[in-house]
């Protein structure tokens, strides 16, 4: 998909692309859908029409209640990329980057497209995701559909408070959107998305106080432990990350999800960031350790069971996108999948 000379005009004068609505408020209830492909150049046709057809489709399941704040965000993968737009390409779009350590393992798995739906109301996202599959259900494969809600006071299943530390304001649009380090995408941001699923019955059987070493806040009221007896392996402490003396934030907008009759429990992670670095740093010091080894003892009590990056184009991206197979990078090969960055038990 060749840039035209509007958008090219636009980049060269700093002007912002509308972005999606990837800051937008905190809702209730969330459904994450992840599809794949199917092969086939209608396959991508399919999805390359309904890319300008998208923000229509929303509005008009948006209308039925306006109070209730539906969004959506739709994110690509880096295997189909090239065949559905062509060139230039996203700067830092690559596969998720798998990490095994000792037995904590952050896996990889299919995604080609994402969409996050969010509302005040679960009726309205379910209607959205049903729109969204019937314009392009016979084109894709489902990988990953997880119902969520928001519960309590933002707490997730384990009983504490997520996303506290969110920016706000022009703070997290400075935090999520690409800007002028890749001009041909300004307006769009990364999105890593992981599946965990908890371990209940042993989380459970810790003491309040233990629970709190690990996470690195009080569990009843959300301040941050001190930091003379916070651990450096609690959550809070290897998530953090800075740069030159600043901290580098993300985007968080986790929800909880579960089926009791099967004694699933869990928390979706979705994260966007202006960079993908940001993010995969702070799995790395989960998983792996900071130092190596002193890694995130929550890993004890709850394990990945997805993992995939995307990309989501502005909107302005999406509604330009031609029904057409773009002229370079249709029938190119994948790109290969990153190594898995292993290291020996701890």
């Amino acid at each position: 998909m060749e840039l035209d000379p509007k958008k090219a005009a636009n980049a060269a004068h700093g002007l912002r692309a509308l972005a999606q609505p990837v800051a937008a408020t905190l809702s209730r209830a969330a459904i994450f859908l992840v599809v794949t492909l199917k092969p086939g150049s209608e396959s991508r046709t399919t999805v390359r029409s309904f890319c300008g057809d998208f923000s229509a489709i929303l509005r008009a399941v948006e209308m039925r209640d306006l109070e209730a704040a539906l969004s959506c965000i739709m994110g690509i993968g880096s295997e189909e990329w090239d065949r559905l737009f062509g060139a230039p390409r996203p700067a830092m779009l690559h596969a998720f980057r798998e990490i095994r350590s000792g037995g904590r393992h952050a896996v990889s798995t299919p995604g080609d497209l994402l969409f996050h739906i969010r509302a005040k109301r679960m009726d309205l996202c379910f209607e959205l995701a049903t729109q969204i599959m019937a314009r392009i259900g016979d084109a894709v494969t489902p990988a990953d559909e997880v119902h969520s809600f928001r519960y309590f006071d933002d707490r997730d299943l384990i009983g504490f408070v997520d996303g506290t530390e969110n920016p706000r304001g022009q703070e997290a649009m400075d935090a999520v959107l690409v800007g002028e380090e890749d001009a041909a995408f300004s307006g769009g941001s990364y999105v890593i998305v992981q599946k965990y699923l908890h371990d209940l019955a042993r989380w459970d059987a810790l003491s309040t106080e233990a629970q709190e070493r690990i996470i690195g806040r009080k569990k009843l009221s959300d301040i941050e432990l001190d930091a003379s007896v916070k651990p450096s392996s609690s959550h809070s402490s290897l998530t953090t990350i800075a740069e030159d003396g600043k901290e580098i934030k993300i985007l968080r907008d986790n929800m909880p999800f579960g089926r009791p009759t099967h004694g699933e429990f869990g928390t979706y992670f979705i994260g966007y960031s202006r960079s993908p670095s940001t993010t995969e740093l702070m799995l790395e010091n989960m998983f792996v350790g900071r130092p190596p080894g002193n890694y995130d003892r929550l890993l004890d009590f709850s394990r990945a069971v997805t993992g995939s990056l995307f990309f989501v184009p502005s909107a302005t991206f999406l509604e330009d996108v031609s029904d057409e197979e773009p002229a370079d990078g249709s029938l190119s090969a994948a790109p290969a999948a990153p190594e898995v960055r292993e290291e020996k038990a701890t």
